[in-house]
């Protein structure tokens, strides 16, 4: 696979996660799945970016982010913040927030990368969240 490949592969799994968060009642899941989003459209970015040098050990990706592209900086540092963040104390605002961010992440990594942005077609299919059982 190419890296133009991965990068495709990876932004397109970063949509259908956003499209799982629309879809899931459950705010941990809907809060999950947004993230997972995000993560995989930093992770699209990075490998569009960087060639595999074999010489640093595993780092985090939100870490590497900046070195790639520095105009997402202010990025990165939100979603490790949000990667520490406890999913049992999240209300449906919350989730619906994170999913409203990553969306606008996406968008902002595809304009990095010389690609369109599709409008978000998310919020017409965007369902009620419930409180999850586990959370109770």
């Amino acid at each position: 696979m190419t890296t133009a490949t991965v990068a495709l592969d990876l932004l397109d799994r970063s949509r259908h996660s956003l499209l799982e968060a629309c879809h899931s009642s459950d705010i941990a899941q809907r809060y999950v799945q947004a993230r997972l989003g995000a993560l995989r459209a930093a992770a699209a970015l990075v490998a569009a970016r960087t060639t595999p040098d074999g010489r640093s050990g595993p780092r985090s990706l939100w870490d590497l982010l900046p070195s790639v592209a520095p105009e997402l900086s202010e990025w990165a540092r939100f979603f490790e913040l949000v990667a520490t963040r406890e999913r049992h104390q999240l209300s449906a605002r919350e989730a619906d927030d994170l999913l409203r961010q990553s969306e606008v992440f996406v968008d902002l990594v595809c304009r990095s990368l010389g690609l369109p942005v599709h409008p978000s077609e998310h919020s017409e299919v965007l369902v009620p969240t419930t409180l999850s059982t586990a959370a109770s």
